[in-house]
């Protein structure tokens, strides 16, 4: 899909309703941007985590153990 979009004010680029469907973007959405060149790449990062209307039993060592699979993911993305 290509689309041709204008830059706004303060730089702001406002993606297509078409392309906000297609790859499921909500408000808030991450992001990654690359520069290869002269063009501006722009990747969406998974949601790895599901929102929850309850609480869990989560121990610290759980907490930093998924932060550190998650900056690896994230980490390697960008490379």
């Amino acid at each position: 899909m290509v689309r041709i979009v204008r830059i706004g004010r303060k730089y702001a680029i406002y993606l297509p309703r078409p392309v906000v469907k297609s790859l499921d973007l909500k408000e808030g959405d991450r992001l990654i941007l690359e520069i290869r060149g002269d063009e501006i790449v722009f990747k969406k990062i998974p949601k790895l985590l599901k929102k929850r209307n309850y609480w869990s039993d989560t121990t610290v060592e759980d907490f930093e153990t998924e932060s550190e699979e998650l900056i690896d993911l994230a980490e390697g993305e960008q490379h």
